[in-house]
């Protein structure tokens, strides 16, 4: 399996991970990037089929996998037998198709050990994870001069400086970004 640059933004909940990501994906699918993405929830159990589809009752009925395909779309629903608290990355990447990706996002598992940026907005009150977390490589914010630290600072108001930013590790790493 081909390996792929993985890189994540972690921040607690509520902070804008996925409003950042809804504006740096385009920007980096412009640049050529063909972008996977893992997103963590903290529902326990959620569905992204529902009561009274065939594949949802064949589910219930006792697949364990249970693919979803169509002329443009499919997906693959996996029940986990395993007593995880959480499914570890390392478990649901190999699930993507690495030969047809450049770059691996993902949203959340900031208590895994990969290269990430922290997205931080001191107004809401959080202390920042970044001394704490050795894996985080920058921090995206929403306030200048306000978080002291040797990493760099990204304005998370400006998608494209951290656009560049990301594509500047991607080729100084020679495409292995920090993995």
């Amino acid at each position: 399996m081909k390996q792929i640059p993985i890189l994540g933004f972690v921040a607690y909940s509520g902070t804008g991970k996925t409003t950042l990501l809804l504006k740096i994906i385009p920007l980096l699918k412009t640049a050529g990037l063909r972008i996977g993405m893992v997103k963590h929830t903290h529902h326990k159990k959620f569905e992204i089929d529902y009561p009274g589809k065939d594949s949802y009752r064949l589910r219930r009925a006792g697949a364990e996998q249970m693919l979803v395909a169509s002329k443009k779309l499919w997906a693959l629903m996996v029940d986990i037998e395993e007593n995880y608290d959480e499914p570890p990355l390392s478990q649901l990447l190999p699930h993507l198709d690495h030969n047809k990706l450049d770059l691996i996002l993902v949203e959340g598992f900031k208590h895994e050990a990969f290269p990430k940026i922290e997205v931080y907005r001191p107004s809401l009150g959080n202390k920042p994870l970044f001394p704490e977390d050795q894996t985080i490589i920058a921090v995206a914010c929403d306030e200048s001069n306000v978080v002291e630290t040797n990493l760099p600072i990204l304005d998370m108001n400006q998608p494209n400086k951290i656009v560049e930013f990301i594509l500047d590790k991607l080729i100084l790493c020679e495409n292995t970004l920090l993995n």
